[in-house]
């Protein structure tokens, strides 16, 4: 069954603060193999002129990935999960992330296409600060394969 069209523009509620902690980012550097001394030493990110340590440009996904669950697992969409296969990914920084933000995401739904028998969901988090401060835009495009 293909997905609800009527989904597009649709807006999700912020998510709750995600701490972002000195030691996640430390992890998700070394899990990519970023070994720039910003990712892991505060001084050397003090020294570029951030206040701790910053995160490398592909950790929102540790945050927006687990946000985006409000999008796929919301029943009146009609996403089989088990049908989802990732087929894009892009980010718009308006600045980095460093540990000791505090980060809300709110989801968008931006488009829902059908082709050749599968439906593609393009969704939208933004994240800002608590206070609203913008910080990065995420791009994510679902692909829910159809029936064989």
């Amino acid at each position: 069954m293909p997905l609800d069209q009527s989904f597009v523009g649709r807006t999700y509620p912020p998510t709750e603060p995600y701490l972002v902690g000195r030691e996640k980012i430390r992890e998700f550097a070394r899990a990519i193999g970023a070994t720039d001394a910003e990712y892991h030493d505060p001084e050397a990110a003090r020294a570029l002129g951030y206040p701790d340590v910053v995160a490398p440009p592909t950790f929102p996904v540790a945050i927006t990935m687990p946000a985006t669950r409000q999008v796929v697992a919301d029943p009146a969409l009609g996403v089989d999960y088990s049908r989802v296969v990732h087929g894009d990914q892009r980010f718009a920084y308006t600045r980095p992330v460093v540990a000791g933000d505090a980060l809300v995401c709110v989801n968008t739904v931006e488009e829902i296409l059908s082709r050749g028998g599968h439906d593609f969901l393009t969704t939208r988090t933004d994240v800002t600060t608590e206070a609203g401060e913008p910080v990065v835009s995420v791009w994510q495009k679902l692909v829910v394969r159809g029936e064989a």
